[in-house]
Protein backbone atom coordinates (compact mmCIF):
# COMPACT_ATOMS: atom_id res chain seq x y z
CA UNK A 1 0.00 0.00 0.00
CA UNK A 2 1.03 3.59 -0.57
CA UNK A 3 1.62 5.76 2.48
CA UNK A 4 0.73 9.42 2.72
CA UNK A 5 3.19 12.16 3.67
CA UNK A 6 0.43 13.74 5.76
CA UNK A 7 -1.22 11.21 8.08
CA UNK A 8 -4.06 13.65 8.76
CA UNK A 9 -5.32 13.11 5.21
CA UNK A 10 -6.12 9.49 5.99
CA UNK A 11 -8.25 10.60 8.94
CA UNK A 12 -9.76 13.84 7.70
CA UNK A 13 -9.54 13.61 3.93
CA UNK A 14 -9.80 16.91 2.09
CA UNK A 15 -10.42 18.83 5.31
CA UNK A 16 -6.72 18.32 6.09
CA UNK A 17 -5.50 19.97 2.89
CA UNK A 18 -3.04 22.79 3.39
CA UNK A 19 -3.92 26.15 1.78
CA UNK A 20 -1.31 25.71 -0.94
CA UNK A 21 -2.82 22.36 -1.93
CA UNK A 22 -6.20 24.01 -2.35
CA UNK A 23 -4.68 26.63 -4.66
CA UNK A 24 -2.32 24.51 -6.79
CA UNK A 25 -4.16 21.26 -6.57
CA UNK A 26 -2.98 18.85 -9.24
CA UNK A 27 0.22 17.25 -10.56
CA UNK A 28 -0.01 19.10 -13.89
CA UNK A 29 0.94 22.49 -12.43
CA UNK A 30 3.97 21.00 -10.72
CA UNK A 31 5.11 18.80 -13.59
CA UNK A 32 4.81 21.40 -16.33
CA UNK A 33 5.03 24.80 -14.64
CA UNK A 34 7.01 24.17 -11.46
CA UNK A 35 4.23 25.64 -9.34
CA UNK A 36 4.06 24.77 -5.63
CA UNK A 37 6.67 22.04 -5.49
CA UNK A 38 7.16 20.43 -2.10
CA UNK A 39 3.63 20.99 -0.86
CA UNK A 40 3.48 17.53 0.74
CA UNK A 41 6.63 17.50 2.91
CA UNK A 42 7.92 14.35 4.58
CA UNK A 43 10.45 13.84 7.35
CA UNK A 44 14.03 13.27 6.29
CA UNK A 45 14.53 9.73 5.06
CA UNK A 46 17.96 8.39 4.18
CA UNK A 47 16.53 5.94 1.65
CA UNK A 48 14.77 8.74 -0.21
CA UNK A 49 17.91 10.86 -0.04
CA UNK A 50 19.76 7.95 -1.63
CA UNK A 51 17.21 7.80 -4.45
CA UNK A 52 17.78 11.51 -5.12
CA UNK A 53 21.50 10.82 -5.28
CA UNK A 54 21.00 7.88 -7.64
CA UNK A 55 18.86 10.00 -9.96
CA UNK A 56 21.58 12.64 -10.03
CA UNK A 57 24.23 10.03 -10.85
CA UNK A 58 22.14 8.64 -13.71
CA UNK A 59 21.70 12.11 -15.19
CA UNK A 60 25.39 12.89 -14.89
CA UNK A 61 26.27 9.69 -16.73
CA UNK A 62 24.26 11.01 -19.67
CA UNK A 63 25.14 14.70 -19.36
CA UNK A 64 28.57 15.01 -17.81
CA UNK A 65 28.65 18.82 -17.77
CA UNK A 66 25.15 20.06 -16.95
CA UNK A 67 24.41 23.71 -17.47
CA UNK A 68 21.58 26.15 -17.02
CA UNK A 69 18.33 24.81 -15.65
CA UNK A 70 19.55 21.21 -15.33
CA UNK A 71 22.53 22.31 -13.26
CA UNK A 72 20.21 24.46 -11.16
CA UNK A 73 17.89 21.50 -10.49
CA UNK A 74 20.78 19.26 -9.46
CA UNK A 75 22.25 21.91 -7.16
CA UNK A 76 18.88 22.61 -5.55
CA UNK A 77 18.28 18.90 -4.92
CA UNK A 78 21.68 18.66 -3.24
CA UNK A 79 20.96 21.70 -1.10
CA UNK A 80 17.54 20.44 -0.02
CA UNK A 81 18.92 17.06 1.02
CA UNK A 82 21.82 18.65 2.87
CA UNK A 83 19.89 21.23 4.90
CA UNK A 84 17.17 18.71 5.81
CA UNK A 85 19.59 16.06 7.03
CA UNK A 86 19.13 15.58 10.80
CA UNK A 87 21.74 17.49 12.75
CA UNK A 88 22.80 19.52 9.73
CA UNK A 89 24.07 22.99 10.58
CA UNK A 90 24.98 24.66 7.29
CA UNK A 91 27.33 27.56 7.83
CA UNK A 92 26.60 31.01 6.47
CA UNK A 93 29.46 31.02 3.98
CA UNK A 94 28.44 27.64 2.63
CA UNK A 95 24.83 28.72 2.14
CA UNK A 96 25.96 31.93 0.48
CA UNK A 97 28.14 29.96 -1.92
CA UNK A 98 25.23 27.62 -2.69
CA UNK A 99 22.93 30.57 -3.37
CA UNK A 100 25.47 32.08 -5.76
CA UNK A 101 25.86 28.80 -7.65
CA UNK A 102 22.08 28.42 -7.96
CA UNK A 103 21.62 31.96 -9.24
CA UNK A 104 24.55 31.66 -11.64
CA UNK A 105 23.10 28.46 -13.09
CA UNK A 106 19.84 30.24 -13.89
CA UNK A 107 21.66 33.27 -15.24
CA UNK A 108 23.42 30.93 -17.67
CA UNK A 109 20.16 29.36 -18.88
CA UNK A 110 19.61 30.42 -22.49
CA UNK A 111 15.86 29.84 -22.47
CA UNK A 112 14.37 32.74 -20.47
CA UNK A 113 11.21 30.80 -19.67
CA UNK A 114 13.22 28.03 -18.01
CA UNK A 115 15.25 30.62 -16.14
CA UNK A 116 12.22 32.46 -14.77
CA UNK A 117 10.39 29.29 -13.73
CA UNK A 118 13.60 28.21 -12.03
CA UNK A 119 13.66 31.55 -10.25
CA UNK A 120 10.15 30.96 -8.94
CA UNK A 121 11.16 27.50 -7.73
CA UNK A 122 14.26 28.95 -6.05
CA UNK A 123 12.35 31.55 -4.03
CA UNK A 124 9.72 28.96 -3.13
CA UNK A 125 12.41 26.51 -2.02
CA UNK A 126 14.20 29.06 0.14
CA UNK A 127 10.91 29.85 1.86
CA UNK A 128 10.01 26.20 2.46
CA UNK A 129 13.51 25.22 3.56
CA UNK A 130 13.52 28.24 5.89
CA UNK A 131 16.67 29.63 4.34
CA UNK A 132 17.60 33.29 4.47
CA UNK A 133 16.02 35.01 1.47
CA UNK A 134 18.50 37.87 1.87
CA UNK A 135 21.02 35.55 0.23
CA UNK A 136 19.01 36.13 -2.96
CA UNK A 137 17.88 39.72 -2.46
CA UNK A 138 20.25 42.16 -0.78
CA UNK A 139 22.09 45.44 -1.33
CA UNK A 140 24.57 43.81 -3.71
CA UNK A 141 22.27 41.42 -5.56
CA UNK A 142 18.55 41.54 -6.32
CA UNK A 143 17.79 38.23 -7.98
CA UNK A 144 14.07 38.94 -7.88
CA UNK A 145 14.57 41.97 -10.12
CA UNK A 146 16.82 39.93 -12.40
CA UNK A 147 14.14 37.30 -12.88
CA UNK A 148 11.39 39.86 -13.39
CA UNK A 149 13.53 41.49 -16.07
CA UNK A 150 14.14 38.09 -17.68
CA UNK A 151 10.40 37.73 -18.33
CA UNK A 152 10.75 40.48 -20.94
CA UNK A 153 12.90 38.14 -23.03
CA UNK A 154 10.16 35.50 -23.34
CA UNK A 155 8.74 35.78 -26.84
CA UNK A 156 5.18 34.85 -27.86
CA UNK A 157 4.30 31.58 -29.55
CA UNK A 158 7.52 29.76 -28.69
CA UNK A 159 5.89 26.59 -27.32
CA UNK A 160 6.74 23.75 -29.70
CA UNK A 161 3.73 21.49 -29.43
CA UNK A 162 0.66 20.55 -31.47
CA UNK A 163 -0.72 24.08 -31.08
CA UNK A 164 2.48 25.92 -31.96
CA UNK A 165 1.81 29.45 -33.13
CA UNK A 166 -1.55 29.65 -31.36
CA UNK A 167 -0.54 30.35 -27.75
CA UNK A 168 0.09 34.08 -27.79
CA UNK A 169 1.79 35.17 -24.55
CA UNK A 170 0.66 32.05 -22.68
CA UNK A 171 4.22 31.09 -21.74
CA UNK A 172 5.02 34.56 -20.41
CA UNK A 173 1.77 34.50 -18.43
CA UNK A 174 2.82 31.27 -16.74
CA UNK A 175 6.35 32.52 -16.13
CA UNK A 176 4.91 35.45 -14.20
CA UNK A 177 2.60 33.07 -12.32
CA UNK A 178 5.48 30.88 -11.19
CA UNK A 179 7.65 33.82 -10.20
CA UNK A 180 4.80 35.59 -8.39
CA UNK A 181 4.10 32.51 -6.29
CA UNK A 182 7.74 31.99 -5.39
CA UNK A 183 8.27 35.63 -4.50
CA UNK A 184 5.06 35.66 -2.49
CA UNK A 185 6.14 32.59 -0.55
CA UNK A 186 9.41 34.37 0.21
CA UNK A 187 7.64 37.51 1.44
CA UNK A 188 8.64 39.61 -1.57
CA UNK A 189 5.19 40.23 -3.06
CA UNK A 190 5.33 44.01 -2.58
CA UNK A 191 8.20 44.18 -5.06
CA UNK A 192 5.70 43.16 -7.72
CA UNK A 193 3.64 46.33 -7.45
CA UNK A 194 5.65 49.02 -5.69
CA UNK A 195 8.65 49.55 -7.93
CA UNK A 196 9.13 51.30 -11.23
CA UNK A 197 6.91 48.74 -12.92
CA UNK A 198 3.71 47.12 -11.73
CA UNK A 199 4.37 43.55 -12.80
CA UNK A 200 0.97 42.26 -11.72
CA UNK A 201 -0.73 44.80 -13.96
CA UNK A 202 1.58 43.77 -16.81
CA UNK A 203 0.78 40.09 -16.28
CA UNK A 204 -2.95 40.77 -16.30
CA UNK A 205 -2.47 42.75 -19.49
CA UNK A 206 -1.18 39.61 -21.20
CA UNK A 207 -4.55 37.88 -20.87
CA UNK A 208 -5.91 39.50 -24.01
CA UNK A 209 -3.05 38.03 -26.08
CA UNK A 210 -4.09 34.40 -25.46
CA UNK A 211 -6.58 33.57 -28.24
CA UNK A 212 -7.86 30.15 -27.19
CA UNK A 213 -10.64 29.96 -24.56
CA UNK A 214 -9.10 26.66 -23.44
CA UNK A 215 -5.65 28.12 -22.77
CA UNK A 216 -6.96 31.46 -21.56
CA UNK A 217 -9.19 29.85 -18.93
CA UNK A 218 -6.63 27.29 -17.82
CA UNK A 219 -3.75 29.77 -17.67
CA UNK A 220 -5.65 32.61 -16.04
CA UNK A 221 -7.09 30.32 -13.39
CA UNK A 222 -3.56 29.70 -12.12
CA UNK A 223 -2.58 33.37 -12.30
CA UNK A 224 -5.74 34.44 -10.46
CA UNK A 225 -5.31 31.73 -7.82
CA UNK A 226 -1.71 32.72 -7.17
CA UNK A 227 -2.57 36.41 -6.91
CA UNK A 228 -5.28 35.55 -4.39
CA UNK A 229 -2.89 33.36 -2.43
CA UNK A 230 -0.26 36.10 -2.10
CA UNK A 231 -2.78 38.81 -1.23
CA UNK A 232 -2.80 40.75 -4.50
CA UNK A 233 -6.20 39.62 -5.76
CA UNK A 234 -7.59 43.14 -5.61
CA UNK A 235 -5.86 43.84 -8.88
CA UNK A 236 -7.93 41.14 -10.57
CA UNK A 237 -11.18 42.83 -9.65
CA UNK A 238 -10.65 46.40 -8.47
CA UNK A 239 -8.00 48.00 -10.67
CA UNK A 240 -10.32 49.32 -13.36
CA UNK A 241 -11.03 46.00 -15.09
CA UNK A 242 -12.82 42.92 -13.83
CA UNK A 243 -10.45 40.34 -15.28
CA UNK A 244 -12.29 37.42 -13.68
CA UNK A 245 -15.52 38.37 -15.46
CA UNK A 246 -13.73 38.98 -18.76
CA UNK A 247 -12.14 35.54 -18.75
CA UNK A 248 -15.34 33.79 -17.68
CA UNK A 249 -17.25 35.54 -20.46
CA UNK A 250 -14.60 34.54 -22.99
CA UNK A 251 -14.68 30.89 -21.92
CA UNK A 252 -18.49 30.96 -22.12
CA UNK A 253 -18.16 31.93 -25.79
CA UNK A 254 -15.96 28.99 -26.75
CA UNK A 255 -18.51 27.54 -29.17
CA UNK A 256 -18.84 30.88 -30.92
CA UNK A 257 -15.07 31.48 -30.99
CA UNK A 258 -14.45 27.89 -32.13
CA UNK A 259 -10.69 28.07 -31.77
CA UNK A 260 -9.03 24.97 -33.30
CA UNK A 261 -6.97 22.85 -30.90
CA UNK A 262 -4.85 19.76 -31.41
CA UNK A 263 -3.66 17.21 -28.85
CA UNK A 264 -1.27 14.24 -28.96
CA UNK A 265 -4.25 11.87 -28.66
CA UNK A 266 -7.90 12.36 -29.67
CA UNK A 267 -9.96 13.98 -26.93
CA UNK A 268 -13.64 14.68 -26.55
CA UNK A 269 -15.26 18.11 -26.94
CA UNK A 270 -16.33 17.79 -23.29
CA UNK A 271 -12.68 17.67 -22.18
CA UNK A 272 -11.91 20.93 -23.98
CA UNK A 273 -14.90 22.54 -22.29
CA UNK A 274 -14.58 21.24 -18.74
CA UNK A 275 -10.87 21.95 -18.22
CA UNK A 276 -10.96 25.79 -18.32
CA UNK A 277 -14.33 25.87 -16.57
CA UNK A 278 -13.38 23.73 -13.59
CA UNK A 279 -10.02 25.45 -13.07
CA UNK A 280 -11.68 28.86 -13.23
CA UNK A 281 -14.20 27.70 -10.62
CA UNK A 282 -11.34 26.87 -8.30
CA UNK A 283 -9.85 30.31 -8.93
CA UNK A 284 -13.22 31.77 -7.92
CA UNK A 285 -13.17 29.69 -4.74
CA UNK A 286 -9.62 30.75 -3.86
CA UNK A 287 -10.51 34.41 -4.40
CA UNK A 288 -13.40 34.13 -1.95
CA UNK A 289 -15.73 35.92 -4.38
CA UNK A 290 -18.07 33.00 -4.83
CA UNK A 291 -20.82 35.04 -6.49
CA UNK A 292 -18.89 34.60 -9.74
CA UNK A 293 -19.82 30.91 -9.69
CA UNK A 294 -23.39 31.91 -10.54
CA UNK A 295 -22.72 35.08 -12.52
CA UNK A 296 -24.82 34.83 -15.68
CA UNK A 297 -25.63 31.18 -15.08
CA UNK A 298 -24.90 28.31 -12.69
CA UNK A 299 -21.34 27.35 -13.57
CA UNK A 300 -21.31 24.35 -11.25
CA UNK A 301 -24.43 22.89 -12.82
CA UNK A 302 -22.90 22.97 -16.30
CA UNK A 303 -20.07 20.69 -15.16
CA UNK A 304 -22.28 17.65 -14.49
CA UNK A 305 -23.24 16.87 -18.10
CA UNK A 306 -19.68 17.57 -19.23
CA UNK A 307 -18.33 15.15 -16.63
CA UNK A 308 -20.74 12.48 -17.84
CA UNK A 309 -19.46 12.84 -21.41
CA UNK A 310 -15.77 12.38 -20.57
CA UNK A 311 -13.92 9.20 -21.49
CA UNK A 312 -12.24 7.28 -18.62
CA UNK A 313 -8.72 8.71 -19.15
CA UNK A 314 -10.21 12.19 -19.39
CA UNK A 315 -12.06 11.71 -16.10
CA UNK A 316 -8.78 10.62 -14.55
CA UNK A 317 -7.28 13.96 -15.61
CA UNK A 318 -10.20 16.11 -14.53
CA UNK A 319 -11.46 14.34 -11.40
CA UNK A 320 -9.10 16.01 -8.94
CA UNK A 321 -9.76 19.47 -10.40
CA UNK A 322 -13.49 18.83 -10.05
CA UNK A 323 -13.31 17.57 -6.47
CA UNK A 324 -10.99 20.36 -5.29
CA UNK A 325 -13.19 23.05 -6.84
CA UNK A 326 -16.33 21.60 -5.25
CA UNK A 327 -14.59 21.26 -1.89
CA UNK A 328 -13.20 24.79 -1.94
CA UNK A 329 -16.61 26.20 -2.90
CA UNK A 330 -18.30 24.18 -0.15
CA UNK A 331 -20.56 22.52 -2.73
CA UNK A 332 -19.44 18.90 -2.61
CA UNK A 333 -22.53 17.47 -0.93
CA UNK A 334 -24.93 19.68 -2.84
CA UNK A 335 -23.51 18.88 -6.27
CA UNK A 336 -22.46 15.22 -6.09
CA UNK A 337 -23.42 14.02 -2.61
CA UNK A 338 -19.79 13.52 -1.55
CA UNK A 339 -16.53 12.52 -3.17
CA UNK A 340 -16.85 8.77 -2.56
CA UNK A 341 -18.57 7.75 -5.79
CA UNK A 342 -16.20 9.71 -8.02
CA UNK A 343 -13.12 8.45 -6.19
CA UNK A 344 -14.36 4.86 -6.50
CA UNK A 345 -14.93 5.38 -10.22
CA UNK A 346 -11.48 6.88 -10.73
CA UNK A 347 -9.68 4.17 -8.76
CA UNK A 348 -11.48 1.55 -10.85
CA UNK A 349 -9.97 3.08 -13.99
CA UNK A 350 -6.46 2.20 -12.76
CA UNK A 351 -7.25 -1.36 -13.86
CA UNK A 352 -8.97 -0.29 -17.08
CA UNK A 353 -6.78 2.41 -18.62
CA UNK A 354 -3.35 1.24 -19.81
CA UNK A 355 -0.78 3.78 -18.54
CA UNK A 356 1.78 2.72 -21.14
CA UNK A 357 -0.40 3.20 -24.20
CA UNK A 358 0.69 6.81 -24.72
CA UNK A 359 2.43 9.56 -22.77
CA UNK A 360 -0.28 12.21 -22.70
CA UNK A 361 -3.76 11.05 -21.97
CA UNK A 362 -3.03 7.62 -20.49
CA UNK A 363 0.48 8.05 -19.14
CA UNK A 364 -0.32 11.17 -17.17
CA UNK A 365 -3.70 10.00 -15.92
CA UNK A 366 -2.58 7.52 -13.28
CA UNK A 367 -0.60 10.07 -11.25
CA UNK A 368 -3.78 12.09 -10.86
CA UNK A 369 -5.60 9.11 -9.35
CA UNK A 370 -2.89 8.39 -6.79
CA UNK A 371 -2.97 12.01 -5.66
CA UNK A 372 -6.78 12.06 -5.70
CA UNK A 373 -6.80 9.04 -3.41
CA UNK A 374 -4.24 10.68 -1.15
CA UNK A 375 -6.04 14.00 -0.70
CA UNK A 376 -9.38 12.29 -0.10
CA UNK A 377 -7.93 9.93 2.49
CA UNK A 378 -8.38 6.87 0.27
CA UNK A 379 -4.82 5.71 -0.33
CA UNK A 380 -5.80 2.32 1.03
CA UNK A 381 -7.70 1.86 -2.24
CA UNK A 382 -4.46 2.03 -4.28
CA UNK A 383 -2.96 -1.44 -4.43
CA UNK A 384 0.70 -2.26 -4.74
CA UNK A 385 -0.17 -3.92 -8.04
CA UNK A 386 -1.53 -0.62 -9.35
CA UNK A 387 1.66 1.20 -8.37
CA UNK A 388 3.79 -1.48 -10.03
CA UNK A 389 1.71 -1.15 -13.19
CA UNK A 390 2.39 2.59 -13.27
CA UNK A 391 6.10 2.18 -12.56
CA UNK A 392 6.56 -0.57 -15.14
CA UNK A 393 4.82 1.23 -18.00
CA UNK A 394 7.63 3.59 -18.97
CA UNK A 395 9.88 1.01 -20.63
CA UNK A 396 7.16 0.32 -23.20
CA UNK A 397 5.88 3.87 -23.63
CA UNK A 398 7.42 4.11 -27.07
CA UNK A 399 4.59 3.49 -29.53
CA UNK A 400 5.57 6.68 -31.35
CA UNK A 401 8.71 8.83 -31.35
CA UNK A 402 6.71 11.52 -29.52
CA UNK A 403 5.74 9.07 -26.77
CA UNK A 404 9.34 7.98 -26.39
CA UNK A 405 10.85 11.46 -26.05
CA UNK A 406 7.97 12.64 -23.83
CA UNK A 407 8.13 9.85 -21.25
CA UNK A 408 9.78 12.16 -18.74
CA UNK A 409 6.52 14.11 -18.50
CA UNK A 410 4.38 11.34 -16.93
CA UNK A 411 7.45 9.98 -15.12
CA UNK A 412 7.68 13.28 -13.24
Amino acid sequence: MVTTPNPALSRLGMAALAPESRVISTPWSRMVRGLALGQYPVDYNESLASVVGQAKDILLRRISRPQGYLLFALLLADLAVEVCRPGAKPDGDGLKASAVRLMDALRAEKNPYYAVVGGGILFDAFAKLRLDVSLLVNAECDFAEEMLAAVDRIQPDQIKDENAGNHGEYEKLFAYTSLFLGMGQAGLERKLIEGRRNYVREALGLIQTVPSPFFKGRGCSMLFSVLSAIGLDGMIFDDGTDFMKEVLDYVDRDDEISFPLRFPQPISPAYVKIYPRVTMLNAIAVSGRTSYATMGHDRLAELKPLWAELEPPEKMHQGLYYLIALHNLGKMSQEIGGEGAIVDELVHYLDVVDPGANFFLNGLSHAYIVETAMVTGRLDAISGRAIDRIADCFVRMDATPLDRVSRAYPFA
